[in-house]
């Protein structure tokens, strides 16, 4: 996966990770601007219910995530320097693993075109972390990725609790499981910096939408597929709550 070679403002300080990331966008049509503000119009009545622009730019979203969190999580089970840290790896390349087989099983009912590639936002994200070793790779992989599961994590609930395709309401099923664990083994590897993570969450940068856009597939090229690893033995269902002291 080819990644570019700019640096769109990530910075570390003293080993304090300052991270300039910008929430996930996608234009409804594969590298064409969006005109219309209106994510709650309705583009398709298909026989599994309405489908809005909402609809099918989570349905884009979900893949691209994909497309470069499963490669990151391939890097973190190999350079990880803690178990806690490959372990993390391999929630995020089986749980995208996951979700990608939905998302390519569902696409082409609805219509909606996947992408290949990340988008150059995304492709960044990756080659900053592998550009670090060590501990300074496993803050920087484990930061990144809790920024943007952080921002993608309210959106599964707005689709879920709006979308009336019975298709899409189970990608944001799977993808609420899938996200809520990532963010929990991400957790887990006690290197999340919650204070600048919860200011990039909600401070995102203004990008040009090239930056954060998947550039759309060639005519005719086949369909990236994320392998499934059946070999490694992970639930990424959602994690049971811990049990509250008892009280009094």
């Amino acid at each position: 996966m080819p990644f570019s070679g700019k640096t769109f403002g990530t910075v570390f300080v003293g080993g304090a990770l300052v991270l300039t990331l910008a929430a996930l966008a996608y234009p409804s049509l594969l590298g064409v601007q969006n005109a219309s503000t209106n994510q709650s119009r309705i583009i398709a009545s298909t026989q599994w219910g309405s489908l809005t622009e909402a609809d099918r730019d989570f349905v884009v979203k979900v893949r691209a995530a994909g497309l470069w969190e499963y490669p990151l999580g391939q890097l973190a089970m190999q350079r990880g320097t803690t178990a806690e840290m490959k372990e993390a790896g391999a929630h995020l390349v089986v749980g995208h693993a996951g979700l990608d087989q939905l998302c390519r099983r569902i696409a082409p009912e609805l219509n909606i075109t996947l992408p290949n590639q990340a988008s150059p936002q995304q492709q960044q994200f990756v080659a900053t972390a592998d550009s670090k070793t060590g501990r300074e790779f496993d803050s920087t992989a484990v930061n990144i990725m809790r920024v943007t599961h952080g921002q993608i994590f309210p959106v599964i609930a707005k689709i879920r609790a709006t979308t009336e395709n019975t298709l899409v309401r189970q990608l944001a099923d799977l993808a609420n499981d899938t996200v809520l664990d990532h963010i929990t083994v991400l957790e887990n590897t006690g290197m999340v910096n919650y204070q600048q993570v919860n200011f990039q969450q909600t401070t995102p940068p203004k990008l040009p939408k090239g930056q954060l856009t998947p550039p759309a597939p060639q005519p005719g090229s086949p369909v990236v597929v994320l392998t499934p690893r059946p070999d490694l033995d992970v639930n990424t269902s959602s994690p049971t709550p811990s049990p509250n002291p008892a009280v009094g």
